[in-house]
């Protein structure tokens, strides 16, 4: 009896050093072809010294990103003859928003800059391309949505059907308020309102100033509407109808950059931070366990899919409303 309990725990020690062997042995070969892909990856991107035209790529929804503001201060500080700034989101946080208008603004100082709407620039999106001296769209983008929104569910319908009561104390009536177990008091509304308003305000501030609207011109495109292309060219929302080439085309007419110019992309992001399967990698090395492996991709995939929708703050985003 005693001979067969050693060898199933022979067996098993056996089995667990061979799943070492064979974790390290995968992560081994991840780590190899990621290097490889590196290495053999055509040298098409912005190097030191390179006087290309630096092409950069703002896309989905717009948060606070301070890697993003440190990756613009080093394309202002590179020998990049001009910038052509590629649009393609529906906005996202007003604070996030407005940082990536100031990191672009401190870069249009130093670089010639235009903005190409490649489908999408609105709310927080068309704040990032005012700054910008020209704006460029296709016939069938969609800018404008000059707007703010403050949204927050209210739960108190569904609490009194279950029969839950949610209790608190607070230093004031407004502290936490809205919170979604109550009814929005009539004070707490108007606080709310009070900050959606004022950042409105900027925000129509800026539009007004940026595109030299008058009062006029600036309340028939201020409504939280979004415009095509071809609509907001005489409303003065964007300059023109055209794509990169009509960017490069400007460049030369206007900042005498030469159209032959070469065209690189710069990335925004952090270095190697789309080899999301390194974080897998480096994980699984403490695991030693190809199904922990296999969950881990699935919850790290899942936390950055939350961690994307999770938006705290007043929200300059738009998104079309499904009817009931």
């Amino acid at each position: 009896m005693s001979f067969d309990a050693d060898a199933i725990v022979d067996r098993r020690r056996m089995r667990r050093k061979l799943t070492f062997w064979r974790v390290a042995a995968l992560l081994v070969v991840l780590v190899a072809v990621g290097i490889a892909g590196l290495a053999l990856m055509p040298a098409t991107g912005l190097k030191p010294g390179d006087t290309a035209i630096a092409r950069i790529k703002v896309q989905g929804i717009i948060r606070g990103n301070q890697d993003r503001v440190e990756a613009l201060e080093r394309l202002a500080k590179s020998h990049a003859r001009a910038v052509i700034v590629h649009l393609d989101s529906p906005g996202g946080t007003t604070a996030g928003s407005e940082q990536l208008y100031d990191a672009l603004r401190a870069l249009q100082e130093k670089k010639p800059m235009v903005v190409v709407v490649d489908g999408l620039a609105a709310s927080g999106a068309y704040i990032a391309a005012l700054a910008s001296e020209h704006i460029i769209a296709h016939d069938t983008s969609l800018v404008g949505s000059i707007g703010v929104l403050f949204q927050y569910p209210n739960f108190t319908d569904v609490l009194k059907t279950i029969g839950i009561k949610v209790e608190e104390v607070k230093s004031s009536p407004l502290k936490a308020a809205p919170n979604g177990f109550e009814p929005t008091s009539p004070e707490a509304r108007a606080a709310i309102e009070a900050i959606v308003l004022d950042s409105y305000g900027w925000f129509k501030g800026l539009v007004k100033d940026r595109r030299k609207l008058d009062d006029t011109q600036l309340a028939k495109v201020a409504d939280g509407r979004v415009f095509t292309g071809r609509q907001a060219v005489p409303l003065r929302l964007v300059d023109a109808i055209g794509n990169e080439k009509s960017a490069i085309a400007w460049l030369e007419k206007e900042k005498k950059v030469p159209a032959n110019t070469p065209v690189r992309d710069f990335s925004l992001e952090p270095r190697f931070s789309e080899l999301s399967f390194l974080h897998v990698a480096a994980w699984g090395l403490q695991q030693m366990s190809l199904g922990a492996v296999s969950r881990q991709v699935q919850e790290w995939g899942g936390a950055q899919a939350i961690e994307r929708l999770n938006l705290d703050g007043l929200l300059a985003l738009w998104h079309p409303s499904s009817s009931n």
